[in-house]
């Protein structure tokens, strides 16, 4: 039995707790939200993220951030990437020992352009640090809480920590598999979010099979080629950390990403469908983040070009998916 700590209370956050307690670890929650705490410890559901199913009952939480900094020397981080500075600065003024971070989050900073594990190694002293890896891959909440077939990838620079993260989580229904490629496992989680805002439109706005399995091809493209410029190495992205979760979340109504860019196709604006979402969809603002960041190291990415004139230039979809398929001739 192994002591970890999940810091979050969202869909995946809880699902990996249900992960961890089925292997027998000794699971704490952390979350702001007392309300859900609660219900996690007297009810064992969480039904704002995972409707209709019963945690394992050893799962315990608590919204004390003390009391959850003090039970492990693991902690897994599954936070939207927004709050990832403000509560690992938090934890790290807590912390008198060495810690392993490992998150889920599949997101890239706005104002600085890191990635998750950057922030990390920002926000924690070299004191307090063990090691900091990503457990990512397609693996929607909703069908590892029901114990359905899934695989992941766990990558760290750090050998031992891949080699934990895939004994901690692997079960018969979670396989998880070791990637050394931090940042393309990292930017492969998040970039295709991106990608799947706009799958989502184009199945919004009516289009079949033909422009969806276009876009999500011509989409790993232009992540491959942000991930190269950036250090990646190629390989990764047609692996479960790049062409896995682009498809599984480019393709179903479990993707929060997928559903928001279906409602913008159906013209929907922008802020009324974030209105109405209680979970948050990382692809809205790694896309102004990505966009940007395209510009500063000059890689040619349309699709997220498009996609970012739609959502914070309010550029009608339909002129958009113009502009996509009026593009100057080129080989693949």
């Amino acid at each position: 039995m192994t002591n970890v700590t999940v810091f979050g209370t969202g869909s995946f956050g809880t699902a990996l707790a249900n992960v961890l307690a089925d292997n027998g670890h000794n699971t704490l929650m952390w979350g702001k939200t007392l309300n859900t705490v609660n219900e996690i410890n007297e009810k064992h559901t969480n039904h704002s993220y995972l409707p209709d199913v019963t945690l394992n009952t050893k799962i315990t939480a608590t919204n004390q951030l003390e009391t959850a900094v003090q039970h492990s020397d693991i902690y897994l981080i599954a936070l939207p990437t927004k709050a990832i500075r403000e509560v690992t600065q938090q934890i790290d003024s807590l912390l008198t020992t060495q810690k392993y971070f490992i998150h889920v989050a599949k997101g890239i900073e706005n104002e600085t352009f890191k990635r998750v594990s950057e922030i990390l190694a920002e926000c924690i002293s070299p004191n307090n640090n063990a090691g900091i890896g990503v457990l990512s891959g397609p693996s929607h909440a909703e069908e590892v809480v029901l114990k359905q077939p899934t695989t992941v990838a766990a990558s760290s620079s750090n050998k031992e920590l891949r080699q934990l993260i895939q004994d901690l989580f692997m079960t018969d229904y979670l396989r998880v598999y070791t990637n050394d490629d931090l940042v393309g496992v990292e930017l492969g989680g998040a970039l295709k979010n991106i990608i799947a805002i706009a799958s989502g439109v184009l199945v919004g706005l009516g289009y079949g099979d033909n422009a969806k399995a276009a876009l999500i091809t011509r989409g790993l493209a232009e992540i491959t080629r942000l991930g190269v410029k950036l250090g990646a190495d190629p390989l990764t992205f047609q692996g479960l950390g790049g062409i896995g979760d682009l498809i599984v979340t480019c393709t179903s109504t479990h993707s929060r990403n997928f559903t928001l860019g279906y409602q913008l196709g159906k013209g929907k604006t922008l802020q009324d469908i974030l209105d109405e979402m209680n979970m948050v969809a990382e692809g809205v603002n790694t896309t102004q983040s990505v966009y940007n960041l395209s510009k500063k190291v000059n890689v040619e990415m349309p699709i997220t070009e498009a996609l970012y004139r739609v959502l914070f230039e309010n550029k009608p979809v339909a002129e958009e998916v113009k502009f996509l398929m009026g593009r100057t001739k080129k080989s693949e």
